[in-house]
């Protein structure tokens, strides 16, 4: 199951002379620097770097002809020039302004604090990767803060895991500024992008939703977010009862007892919550020893192919909410460059004839609310 202001963590700028293929892609991103008329940051103005060679094309072409600068605009700009300077993939198809307005939120969802914009705080607002291993690509992205972009810096979900036990197991209360319930969300924001063994990702409790537009690559953890989000909605029980009846019978009365553990934690926060409260308290749920008892005694007993059914199921009926949609494996790790830890190849050729017409952002398929 699938569904998705900047830190900057790695090394400086690549030399324009060490690939063609590098200058090409930095030229370009000069170019729409200036047709939306817009300086490049300082380290990308030097005598010769690509992406002043793009600026100063692009400004001589468009002149005073240029494009209105949205706030997604710049973010947009700011995340391709990071993913330049990087070496990494840039997947430009579906990672569009618009796409990143979708994933926009108003709180981190680690520490859960507004996130501000441009002030110079830990609270401002950053887009980058969540799995490391992958490129700058739809469903591969998501907002946090930067302070919680700073602590997660290269480390996979695994990693974050053990701060969790460091963390408890020395008696401090933060590392990198966080602590261990947001070491755990952010653990399991990873694990969302990180293939996991079935067992493994089966006993990771939901202490955070997906964020819209990421894609789960773990089916178990799919199931999990869409029952759970079952309970954003409206006669969540009778719903469920539809995808009870597809349940293998063996593992159908467990079900039965974790939806019904979860209803009664649901009349518990208020009927009357609703939201991002909601998300919360749905989130906190998981904090809960029974609920992830039960969990894994149903989940455990599934197959990785009885979670793919059932939420293919739950995504037509829309259980968990609009937006749900399944995508083959090939297609959502499209862009992501696993195969070479997310790093750019180079392109021949960076000689620009004439200018292009506009960039049309469209937006990419919804995958995950």
């Amino acid at each position: 199951m699938q569904t998705t202001l900047f830190a900057d963590t790695t090394p400086a700028v690549r030399h324009p002379t060490a690939a063609d293929g590098q200058a090409a892609a930095g030229f370009e991103i000069g170019w729409d620097y200036a047709h939306y008329r817009l300086t490049p940051p300082p380290e990308a103005l030097a005598d010769g770097h690509p992406v002043r060679q793009g600026w100063q094309a692009g400004g001589a072409t468009f002149g005073t002809r240029t494009l209105k600068p949205t706030p997604q605009v710049r973010k947009w700009l700011q995340l391709r020039f990071n993913a330049w300077r990087r070496g990494k993939v840039f997947e430009g198809t579906q990672v569009t302004p618009n796409f990143l307005a979708q994933i926009d939120v108003p709180l981190c969802p680690i520490t859960r604090v507004a996130l501000t914009h441009a002030s110079g705080a830990g609270s401002d607002a950053s887009v980058d990767r969540v799995c490391n291993l992958a490129g700058y690509a739809a469903g591969n992205l998501a907002v946090m803060s930067a302070r919680a972009n700073e602590a997660k810096a290269d480390l996979s979900c695994r990693d974050a895991l053990t701060v969790v036990k460091q963390l408890e197991a020395s008696g401090l209360d933060t590392l990198d500024g966080l602590n261990a319930l947001q070491w755990s969300r952010l653990a399991v924001l990873m694990s969302f992008v990180t293939p996991m063994a079935h067992d493994e990702a089966a006993c990771l409790p939901l202490l955070l939703l997906p964020p819209n537009r990421l894609r789960l690559l773990n089916p178990v953890q799919a199931l999990q977010a869409i029952v759970t989000l079952a309970f954003t909605q409206a006669q969540a029980v009778p719903r469920l009862r539809e995808l009870m009846a597809h349940v293998p019978a063996a593992a159908r009365h467990d079900f039965q007892v974790f939806v019904l553990t979860l209803q009664a934690r649901r009349l518990a926060i208020g009927m009357r919550v609703a939201g991002s409260e909601l998300r919360q308290a749905l989130e906190d749920l998981w904090t809960d020893a029974a609920v992830n008892r039960r969990w894994q005694r149903f989940a455990l007993q599934l197959s990785e192919a009885d979670c793919e059914r059932l939420v293919r199921l739950a995504a037509r009926r829309s259980l968990g909410g609009s937006g749900w949609q399944w995508l083959p494996r090939a297609a959502a790790i499209d862009g992501w460059a696993l195969d070479r830890e997310g790093r750019a190849q180079p392109v021949p050729g960076w000689a620009r004839a004439a200018a292009r017409p506009p960039v049309k952002h469209a937006a990419g398929p919804t995958i995950c609310r």
